[in-house]
Protein backbone atom coordinates (compact mmCIF):
# COMPACT_ATOMS: atom_id res chain seq x y z
CA UNK A 1 0.00 0.00 0.00
CA UNK A 2 0.96 3.43 -0.80
CA UNK A 3 1.05 6.12 1.67
CA UNK A 4 0.18 9.33 0.96
CA UNK A 5 -0.08 12.89 2.67
CA UNK A 6 -2.33 15.29 0.74
CA UNK A 7 -1.70 19.15 1.57
CA UNK A 8 -3.81 21.90 0.22
CA UNK A 9 -5.47 25.28 1.43
CA UNK A 10 -9.08 23.60 -1.09
CA UNK A 11 -11.30 21.49 0.88
CA UNK A 12 -12.46 21.06 -2.58
CA UNK A 13 -9.00 19.68 -3.58
CA UNK A 14 -8.29 18.03 -0.88
CA UNK A 15 -11.02 16.04 -1.21
CA UNK A 16 -11.16 15.63 -4.96
CA UNK A 17 -7.04 14.21 -5.02
CA UNK A 18 -7.74 11.77 -1.84
CA UNK A 19 -11.19 10.52 -4.03
CA UNK A 20 -9.26 10.14 -6.94
CA UNK A 21 -5.96 8.64 -5.70
CA UNK A 22 -7.88 6.06 -3.63
CA UNK A 23 -9.82 4.81 -6.77
CA UNK A 24 -6.60 2.65 -6.75
CA UNK A 25 -6.40 -0.10 -4.74
CA UNK A 26 -2.69 0.36 -4.27
CA UNK A 27 -3.11 3.89 -2.89
CA UNK A 28 -3.96 5.31 0.64
CA UNK A 29 -4.19 8.91 1.72
CA UNK A 30 -3.38 8.67 5.21
CA UNK A 31 -4.03 12.19 5.84
CA UNK A 32 -4.51 15.74 4.05
CA UNK A 33 -3.54 19.54 5.57
CA UNK A 34 -5.05 22.91 5.13
CA UNK A 35 -1.29 24.54 4.36
CA UNK A 36 2.64 23.61 4.95
CA UNK A 37 2.57 23.87 8.61
CA UNK A 38 -0.24 21.37 9.22
CA UNK A 39 1.44 19.23 6.69
CA UNK A 40 4.99 19.40 7.91
CA UNK A 41 3.39 18.19 10.89
CA UNK A 42 1.12 15.47 9.83
CA UNK A 43 4.32 14.20 7.44
CA UNK A 44 6.17 13.80 10.51
CA UNK A 45 3.64 11.76 11.78
CA UNK A 46 2.40 9.57 8.83
CA UNK A 47 5.46 9.21 7.48
CA UNK A 48 3.96 9.19 3.91
CA UNK A 49 5.77 7.86 0.55
CA UNK A 50 4.73 10.35 -1.28
CA UNK A 51 3.47 13.74 -0.73
CA UNK A 52 1.28 15.93 -2.85
CA UNK A 53 1.72 19.87 -1.81
CA UNK A 54 -0.24 22.82 -3.16
CA UNK A 55 2.02 25.82 -3.70
CA UNK A 56 -0.08 29.03 -2.70
CA UNK A 57 -1.34 28.13 0.74
CA UNK A 58 -1.81 30.49 4.43
CA UNK A 59 0.58 30.47 6.86
CA UNK A 60 3.09 28.53 5.30
CA UNK A 61 3.83 28.06 1.10
CA UNK A 62 4.24 24.76 -0.47
CA UNK A 63 7.79 26.39 -1.62
CA UNK A 64 8.75 26.92 2.11
CA UNK A 65 7.13 23.67 3.39
CA UNK A 66 9.15 21.67 0.38
CA UNK A 67 12.26 23.28 1.55
CA UNK A 68 11.68 21.88 5.11
CA UNK A 69 10.55 18.42 3.76
CA UNK A 70 14.10 18.22 1.98
CA UNK A 71 16.07 19.39 4.54
CA UNK A 72 14.28 17.29 7.73
CA UNK A 73 12.91 13.99 5.58
CA UNK A 74 13.53 14.12 2.23
CA UNK A 75 10.62 11.94 0.15
CA UNK A 76 8.73 12.26 -3.48
CA UNK A 77 6.86 15.00 -3.61
CA UNK A 78 4.33 16.00 -5.98
CA UNK A 79 3.71 19.44 -6.49
CA UNK A 80 -0.15 20.71 -7.48
CA UNK A 81 0.41 23.38 -9.66
CA UNK A 82 -2.00 25.68 -11.61
CA UNK A 83 -1.68 26.50 -15.43
CA UNK A 84 -0.33 30.00 -15.35
CA UNK A 85 2.71 31.62 -15.64
CA UNK A 86 3.54 32.27 -12.19
CA UNK A 87 2.39 28.78 -11.11
CA UNK A 88 4.67 27.47 -13.96
CA UNK A 89 7.61 29.73 -12.36
CA UNK A 90 6.85 28.56 -8.77
CA UNK A 91 6.42 24.72 -10.11
CA UNK A 92 9.77 25.03 -12.08
CA UNK A 93 11.86 26.24 -8.61
CA UNK A 94 9.86 23.46 -6.31
CA UNK A 95 11.61 20.84 -9.18
CA UNK A 96 15.00 22.83 -8.29
CA UNK A 97 14.45 22.22 -4.52
CA UNK A 98 13.87 18.80 -4.81
CA UNK A 99 10.18 18.43 -5.91
CA UNK A 100 9.83 15.03 -8.70
CA UNK A 101 6.93 16.34 -10.70
CA UNK A 102 3.85 18.26 -10.75
CA UNK A 103 0.28 17.48 -11.59
CA UNK A 104 -1.52 20.55 -13.15
CA UNK A 105 -4.76 21.76 -11.80
CA UNK A 106 -7.62 24.15 -12.49
CA UNK A 107 -7.91 27.48 -11.59
CA UNK A 108 -11.51 27.63 -10.80
CA UNK A 109 -12.69 25.66 -7.41
CA UNK A 110 -15.54 24.25 -8.86
CA UNK A 111 -14.01 22.74 -11.91
CA UNK A 112 -14.86 19.64 -12.82
CA UNK A 113 -12.37 19.57 -14.84
CA UNK A 114 -10.03 18.31 -12.40
CA UNK A 115 -10.89 14.74 -12.65
CA UNK A 116 -8.91 14.23 -16.46
CA UNK A 117 -6.12 14.45 -14.05
CA UNK A 118 -6.52 11.45 -12.12
CA UNK A 119 -5.20 8.29 -14.10
CA UNK A 120 -2.04 10.57 -14.38
CA UNK A 121 -2.18 11.14 -10.85
CA UNK A 122 -2.54 7.73 -9.49
CA UNK A 123 0.61 6.42 -11.99
CA UNK A 124 2.85 9.48 -11.27
CA UNK A 125 1.93 8.97 -7.39
CA UNK A 126 2.51 4.94 -7.91
CA UNK A 127 6.09 5.12 -9.90
CA UNK A 128 7.82 8.25 -7.73
CA UNK A 129 6.91 6.25 -4.55
CA UNK A 130 9.58 3.43 -5.96
CA UNK A 131 12.52 5.83 -6.00
CA UNK A 132 14.98 7.21 -2.86
CA UNK A 133 14.92 10.77 -2.80
CA UNK A 134 17.64 12.66 -1.32
CA UNK A 135 18.08 16.04 0.31
CA UNK A 136 19.58 18.34 -3.34
CA UNK A 137 22.42 19.79 -2.73
CA UNK A 138 22.31 23.48 -1.24
CA UNK A 139 24.44 24.75 -3.96
CA UNK A 140 22.50 25.87 -7.43
CA UNK A 141 23.42 28.01 -9.74
CA UNK A 142 22.30 31.72 -9.74
CA UNK A 143 19.39 32.30 -11.91
CA UNK A 144 20.15 36.23 -12.15
CA UNK A 145 22.91 35.42 -14.50
CA UNK A 146 24.04 33.03 -17.03
CA UNK A 147 26.48 30.68 -14.92
CA UNK A 148 29.42 29.49 -16.20
CA UNK A 149 28.83 25.63 -16.09
CA UNK A 150 32.48 23.87 -14.24
CA UNK A 151 32.60 21.54 -17.34
CA UNK A 152 35.99 20.83 -19.06
CA UNK A 153 36.71 21.88 -22.27
CA UNK A 154 35.56 20.15 -25.32
CA UNK A 155 37.71 17.89 -26.64
CA UNK A 156 38.14 18.99 -30.05
CA UNK A 157 38.70 15.71 -32.59
CA UNK A 158 38.62 17.04 -35.73
CA UNK A 159 34.85 18.29 -37.60
CA UNK A 160 32.17 16.90 -35.78
CA UNK A 161 30.54 14.16 -37.04
CA UNK A 162 27.15 14.74 -35.95
CA UNK A 163 24.48 18.56 -35.84
CA UNK A 164 21.94 17.28 -34.38
CA UNK A 165 20.57 16.42 -30.77
CA UNK A 166 17.12 15.15 -30.20
CA UNK A 167 16.50 14.16 -26.44
CA UNK A 168 12.58 13.00 -25.37
CA UNK A 169 11.61 13.40 -21.84
CA UNK A 170 8.57 13.19 -19.34
CA UNK A 171 8.35 13.10 -15.62
CA UNK A 172 10.79 14.17 -13.27
CA UNK A 173 12.71 15.58 -16.69
CA UNK A 174 12.77 19.61 -15.92
CA UNK A 175 15.95 19.01 -13.26
CA UNK A 176 17.30 16.39 -15.45
CA UNK A 177 17.54 18.36 -18.76
CA UNK A 178 18.63 21.24 -16.38
CA UNK A 179 21.69 19.30 -15.13
CA UNK A 180 22.78 18.04 -18.67
CA UNK A 181 22.29 21.53 -20.47
CA UNK A 182 24.31 23.40 -17.92
CA UNK A 183 27.45 21.78 -18.27
CA UNK A 184 27.60 22.11 -21.94
CA UNK A 185 30.56 24.31 -23.21
CA UNK A 186 29.26 27.36 -25.09
CA UNK A 187 30.65 26.65 -28.18
CA UNK A 188 28.67 23.43 -28.55
CA UNK A 189 29.05 22.04 -31.97
CA UNK A 190 24.97 20.76 -32.57
CA UNK A 191 21.51 21.90 -31.96
CA UNK A 192 19.65 20.20 -29.25
CA UNK A 193 15.79 19.38 -30.02
CA UNK A 194 13.72 19.03 -26.93
CA UNK A 195 10.65 17.30 -26.63
CA UNK A 196 9.66 17.79 -22.63
CA UNK A 197 6.10 16.26 -22.21
CA UNK A 198 4.81 19.48 -20.30
CA UNK A 199 1.90 21.57 -20.88
CA UNK A 200 1.87 25.19 -22.90
CA UNK A 201 2.57 27.37 -20.04
CA UNK A 202 5.25 25.79 -18.18
CA UNK A 203 7.47 25.48 -21.80
CA UNK A 204 8.34 29.48 -22.02
CA UNK A 205 9.26 29.68 -18.56
CA UNK A 206 11.11 26.19 -18.51
CA UNK A 207 13.03 27.90 -21.87
CA UNK A 208 13.77 31.24 -19.40
CA UNK A 209 14.94 29.17 -16.58
CA UNK A 210 17.14 26.81 -18.45
CA UNK A 211 18.82 29.76 -20.43
CA UNK A 212 19.57 31.66 -17.40
CA UNK A 213 21.69 28.91 -16.18
CA UNK A 214 23.48 27.85 -19.18
CA UNK A 215 26.55 28.47 -21.37
CA UNK A 216 24.20 27.69 -24.52
CA UNK A 217 21.31 29.36 -25.72
CA UNK A 218 18.01 28.05 -24.79
CA UNK A 219 14.47 29.11 -26.09
CA UNK A 220 11.17 27.91 -26.60
CA UNK A 221 10.84 27.07 -30.43
CA UNK A 222 8.44 28.99 -32.52
CA UNK A 223 7.45 29.15 -35.75
CA UNK A 224 10.01 28.03 -38.56
CA UNK A 225 13.92 28.92 -37.64
CA UNK A 226 17.31 27.72 -38.97
CA UNK A 227 19.16 25.62 -36.51
CA UNK A 228 22.20 27.06 -34.75
CA UNK A 229 24.81 25.01 -32.93
CA UNK A 230 24.79 25.43 -29.64
CA UNK A 231 20.91 26.37 -29.08
CA UNK A 232 18.90 24.64 -27.83
CA UNK A 233 15.05 24.14 -28.55
CA UNK A 234 12.09 23.43 -26.37
CA UNK A 235 8.80 22.41 -27.93
CA UNK A 236 6.18 24.58 -26.85
CA UNK A 237 3.67 22.67 -25.22
CA UNK A 238 0.45 21.34 -26.91
CA UNK A 239 2.58 21.41 -30.21
CA UNK A 240 5.05 19.23 -32.15
CA UNK A 241 8.51 19.89 -33.02
CA UNK A 242 10.17 18.32 -36.27
CA UNK A 243 13.46 19.23 -38.47
CA UNK A 244 12.83 19.75 -42.12
CA UNK A 245 15.23 20.71 -44.62
CA UNK A 246 14.69 23.79 -46.72
CA UNK A 247 16.72 24.48 -49.36
CA UNK A 248 20.15 24.90 -48.10
CA UNK A 249 19.48 25.14 -44.45
CA UNK A 250 17.60 22.77 -41.96
CA UNK A 251 14.56 24.12 -39.88
CA UNK A 252 12.89 23.94 -36.24
CA UNK A 253 9.41 24.12 -37.58
CA UNK A 254 6.73 23.91 -35.26
CA UNK A 255 3.30 21.76 -35.71
CA UNK A 256 0.14 21.04 -35.00
CA UNK A 257 -0.39 17.93 -36.53
CA UNK A 258 -0.72 14.75 -35.82
CA UNK A 259 -3.16 16.22 -33.40
CA UNK A 260 -3.88 12.83 -32.54
CA UNK A 261 -0.66 12.16 -30.91
CA UNK A 262 -0.77 10.69 -27.28
CA UNK A 263 1.54 13.66 -26.48
CA UNK A 264 1.77 16.86 -27.50
CA UNK A 265 4.85 17.44 -28.12
CA UNK A 266 5.83 13.58 -29.01
CA UNK A 267 9.31 12.81 -28.58
CA UNK A 268 8.70 10.31 -30.87
CA UNK A 269 7.44 13.04 -33.64
CA UNK A 270 10.36 15.11 -33.14
CA UNK A 271 12.77 12.51 -33.25
CA UNK A 272 11.49 10.99 -36.67
CA UNK A 273 11.49 14.01 -38.58
CA UNK A 274 14.89 14.01 -37.41
CA UNK A 275 16.27 10.76 -38.62
CA UNK A 276 14.70 11.15 -41.82
CA UNK A 277 16.60 14.91 -42.11
CA UNK A 278 19.76 13.91 -40.84
CA UNK A 279 19.93 10.43 -40.44
CA UNK A 280 23.89 9.04 -39.24
CA UNK A 281 24.29 13.25 -38.70
CA UNK A 282 21.83 13.13 -35.37
CA UNK A 283 22.48 11.73 -32.16
CA UNK A 284 18.82 10.49 -30.09
CA UNK A 285 18.49 10.79 -26.73
CA UNK A 286 15.84 9.63 -23.83
CA UNK A 287 15.59 10.91 -20.48
CA UNK A 288 13.54 9.94 -17.31
CA UNK A 289 9.69 9.19 -18.32
CA UNK A 290 6.38 6.93 -18.37
CA UNK A 291 5.61 4.79 -21.08
CA UNK A 292 8.07 4.16 -24.19
CA UNK A 293 7.23 7.84 -25.99
CA UNK A 294 10.31 8.25 -28.54
CA UNK A 295 10.36 4.45 -28.96
CA UNK A 296 9.46 4.43 -32.78
CA UNK A 297 11.58 7.71 -33.65
CA UNK A 298 14.56 6.43 -32.25
CA UNK A 299 14.27 2.51 -34.17
CA UNK A 300 14.25 5.14 -37.10
CA UNK A 301 17.37 7.03 -36.15
CA UNK A 302 18.89 3.57 -35.26
CA UNK A 303 18.02 2.14 -38.75
CA UNK A 304 19.64 5.46 -40.07
CA UNK A 305 22.97 5.56 -38.33
CA UNK A 306 22.57 7.71 -35.42
CA UNK A 307 24.26 7.33 -32.22
CA UNK A 308 21.68 6.89 -29.18
CA UNK A 309 21.62 7.22 -25.48
CA UNK A 310 19.84 6.57 -22.63
CA UNK A 311 19.51 7.52 -19.17
CA UNK A 312 20.27 4.56 -16.74
CA UNK A 313 17.75 3.43 -14.34
CA UNK A 314 19.22 4.72 -11.50
CA UNK A 315 19.48 8.11 -11.53
CA UNK A 316 15.96 8.19 -13.62
CA UNK A 317 12.95 9.13 -11.54
CA UNK A 318 10.78 6.98 -14.03
CA UNK A 319 12.71 4.55 -15.83
CA UNK A 320 10.24 4.09 -18.62
CA UNK A 321 10.92 5.57 -21.69
CA UNK A 322 14.56 4.70 -21.43
CA UNK A 323 13.88 1.89 -20.32
CA UNK A 324 12.03 1.17 -23.80
CA UNK A 325 14.45 1.52 -26.14
CA UNK A 326 17.22 0.15 -24.13
CA UNK A 327 15.09 -3.28 -24.00
CA UNK A 328 14.40 -2.91 -27.41
CA UNK A 329 18.17 -3.04 -27.93
CA UNK A 330 18.74 0.13 -29.92
CA UNK A 331 21.28 2.38 -27.34
CA UNK A 332 24.89 2.29 -28.00
CA UNK A 333 25.37 4.04 -24.20
CA UNK A 334 23.23 4.00 -20.76
CA UNK A 335 24.36 7.35 -19.16
CA UNK A 336 24.18 8.54 -15.72
CA UNK A 337 22.47 11.64 -15.71
CA UNK A 338 25.23 12.88 -14.08
CA UNK A 339 27.42 12.34 -17.06
CA UNK A 340 25.35 12.81 -19.88
CA UNK A 341 26.83 15.80 -20.60
CA UNK A 342 29.68 13.88 -21.20
CA UNK A 343 28.64 11.39 -23.81
CA UNK A 344 26.48 14.20 -25.22
CA UNK A 345 29.72 15.81 -26.10
CA UNK A 346 31.47 12.88 -27.17
CA UNK A 347 29.07 11.26 -29.17
CA UNK A 348 29.00 14.31 -31.59
CA UNK A 349 32.66 13.01 -32.88
CA UNK A 350 31.66 9.34 -32.69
Amino acid sequence: MIRVVVVDDSAFMRKALTTMLEKDPDIKVVATARNGAEGLTVIRQHNPDVVTLDIEMPQMDGLTALRHIMMEMPRPVLMISSLTMEGAESTLKAMELGAVDFIPKQMSRVSLEIVKIEKDLQQKVKYISRRKIRAPRTSRPSLAVKATPRVAPPVMRGRPKRDVVAIGVSTGGPPAVQKVLSKLPANFPAAILIAQHMPAAFTGPFAKRLDSVCKINVKEASGAEPIVPGTAYIAPGGKHIVLQQRGSRMEVVVKEEPADALYKPSANVLIESVAKAQGRRAVGAIFTGMGNDGLLGIRELKSRGGYILAQNDASCVVYGMPKAIVDAKLTDEIVDIDDMASALMASIYK
